[in-house]
């Protein structure tokens, strides 16, 4: 289910159209190294990080906060972590629906014409991404707060440490894993988004939220496959690298 697709990828990438796709020619690796150094994909990966730098360290502070401030015995305190954690049962078309009405310049709640703005476009479709894995990142980050031993905290407390110095010297440490494991997760996230911004800006305006995954499927037809390919297996490469460095760092 992975393998064979992606083998496939591989061999069709070596392949260019003819004639609108009437048939194809074995070009070898030399359509990977023309479409790899293009400007079309830098400019789509360019995009694609962007997206990522804007939706990832804001998803995993918001989480982490999120879920400090409801990992205590309160009464009631279920409530506040079932809100919290509610965006994770809504899909990426609702959310983006949603946010599509509210800063909709004419009607509303907060009329915003960003999605019109090649300089805030991103901004606009970073954030119902944003809002949408905040449950995800609060109940992953819950998770591991409620793994943390309370002698532990109870320890620091003692000691003199304050709620923000035992947050940033014991618990973020004591989590690590958990934070890891979330980290690579919105970055792939990130890297594959695709429905909001085809909902929200059909990568516009000017191609400014033309992302890779965006590209690719543009490209999915039969006089372009090749370059779609090509597109594609770019894009697992720089996934690929992005996580390992994630683990190794």
């Amino acid at each position: 289910f992975f393998y064979r697709p992606f083998l496939n990828l591989l061999n069709w990438g070596t392949f260019e159209s003819r004639q609108g796709g009437a048939f194809f020619e074995d070009v070898g690796l030399s359509q990977y190294r023309e479409q790899l150094t293009s400007d079309d994909f830098r400019e789509g990966l360019w995009h694609t990080l962007e997206f990522v730098l804007y939706t990832v360290p804001a998803g995993l502070v918001l989480g982490v906060l999120l879920a400090v401030a409801a990992h205590r015995r309160l009464t009631g305190v279920k409530v506040f972590q079932t809100v919290f954690s509610s965006t994770l049962a809504s899909s990426t078309a609702v959310t983006s629906v949603i946010f599509f009405f509210l800063i909709n310049p004419v009607i509303g709640v907060w009329p915003l014409d960003w999605l019109n703005d090649p300089d805030r476009a991103m901004y606009a479709v970073a954030i119902p991404s944003i809002w949408q894995n905040l449950g995800l990142s609060f109940i992953i980050v819950l998770a591991g707060l409620q793994a943390v031993p309370d002698e532990v905290m109870e320890a620091a407390t003692l000691d003199g440490y304050g709620p923000v110095r035992r947050l940033l010297r014991i618990t973020l440490p004591l989590i690590s894993p958990v934070l890891l494991f979330l980290l690579v997760v919105l970055v792939i996230f990130g890297f594959q988004a695709f429905a909001q911004i085809d909902i929200l800006t059909k990568g516009g305006p000017a191609a400014a939220t033309e992302t890779l995954v965006f590209k690719i499927n543009r490209l999915n037809r039969p006089d372009n496959i090749g370059i779609g390919a090509v597109y594609s297996v770019g894009l697992f490469a720089v996934t690929f690298v992005v996580t390992a460095l994630q683990f190794a760092i």
